[in-house]
């Protein structure tokens, strides 16, 4: 059975932890797919809509790097893989696109780690993973 999976990736210990159990849950279905995505959020209040983008472009440049070596260790194992760092400009909890890009994607299940990085413009995990058990429309698994 064909199954997409869809790892939240931030380069955090838990979101490395997410990536090898995504790899564990492509054992169990055929055809899978494991989708690697960071999200670049603004991380709190700003004046400048145009510096706050700005400096998320920036974020997302600096992401591209890591998820390019996740993708080449999955490749590597035979996994079928596709990564994106995806940019909110709404200021949203990031946990709202990587719903929506679960949704676009038909993703069955939802692999993120319980907390992230934090900080500005990072994927922060805890309220991200709080809002994403809740909201999803597939399976999530939290890992610690």
């Amino acid at each position: 059975m064909s199954m997409n999976i869809l790892v939240a990736y931030d380069g955090s210990d838990l979101s490395k932890k997410a990536v090898e159990e995504a790899k564990e849950q492509v054992k169990l279905a055929e055809d899978a797919v494991v989708h690697v995505v960071t999200v670049i959020s603004n991380g709190g209040p700003t004046v400048n809509a145009a510096l706050a983008r700005a400096f998320m472009d920036d974020l997302a440049e600096e992401a591209r790097p890591a998820i390019q070596e996740v993708y080449k260790d999955l490749e590597a194992d035979g996994i079928a893989c596709e990564t994106e760092v995806l940019i909110d400009y709404s200021f949203r909890n990031p946990g709202s696109k990587m719903i929506e890009y679960a949704k676009e994607k038909d993703i069955d299940l939802i692999v993120l780690g319980s907390r992230g990085l934090g900080g500005v413009g990072r994927f922060i995990l805890g309220s991200v993973s709080t809002q994403i058990v809740h909201q999803a429309e597939c399976k999530v698994l939290v890992v610690k």
